[in-house]
């Protein structure tokens, strides 16, 4: 079930809400995310890339009715597929996935858009086909966090971005505390990490490097879109 009326959140709504969250740890995050909204207003994406297993993990334990949807671009890497499966079998998680129309997708196939202008090669991927379904949602969840990216450092773990209250539960995790997590909860990692991919998207725009200095490689871009 989905919302169809979008509520509407004030400044102060904001401030509350951080002020509530700040003090709380990652778990207790997502657990007072289902006592102050409902199921039904959550939205939660994951790319299935490097250490999702570390959000994942928590919410497979916190609510497995959660709703995760997975962008499929048609241009991940097949190891991206195939560790969305193992997790999605580990966990039990609820995927769903969404695409873009194929005819735009063809096109950016046939044109190779991601040579010429990734933002727009994301932007048909990527930001649209979450358009379609996020306007059906209050609150969006995603596993950014600070230290991956000079715009993720300037964010709060709440934030109303172009009509939907975005949160962040791991937002303020440092990379060792998101290390020691996965260390004692023995989660898997993605099998490109190994091979010295740090951050990964779509096989076209990824190249091995450290944090996200590996993703649209030789260009100023350091994100898709969907985030900004």
């Amino acid at each position: 079930m989905i919302v169809d009326e979008k509520r509407k959140f004030t400044t102060n709504d904001v401030d509350e809400l951080n002020n509530k969250y700040k003090k709380l740890s990652v778990c207790q995050r997502i657990e007072t995310l289902y006592e102050d909204f409902d199921l039904n207003e959550v939205m939660l994406t994951s790319s299935f890339a490097a250490t999702s297993a570390f959000l994942l993990k928590i919410f497979s334990d916190i609510n497995k009715k959660q709703v995760v949807y997975f962008i499929d671009t048609g241009y991940h890497f097949e190891d991206t597929l195939k560790y969305k499966a193992q997790l999605t079998e580990k966990y039990g998680l609820n995927v769903k996935s969404i695409r873009a129309i194929k005819e735009e997708h063809d096109f950016t196939t046939q044109d190779e858009t991601w040579k010429k202008n990734p933002d727009f090669c994301c932007s048909i991927n990527k930001v649209k086909p979450l358009e379609s379904i996020k306007k059906h949602y209050n609150v969006w969840v995603s596993g950014l966090m600070k230290w991956q990216s000079d715009h993720r450092e300037t964010l709060d773990i709440f934030e109303v971005r172009n009509g939907i209250l975005k949160f962040y539960p791991l937002l303020d995790v440092t990379k060792e505390e998101r290390d020691a997590f996965i260390e004692k909860h023995q989660l898997p990692f993605h099998p490109l990490v190994a091979k010295g991919y740090h951050s990964i998207g779509c096989s076209h725009c990824t190249v091995p490097g450290k944090d996200r200095s590996g993703r649209w490689n030789n260009n100023p871009k350091t994100e898709c879109g969907l985030h900004l």
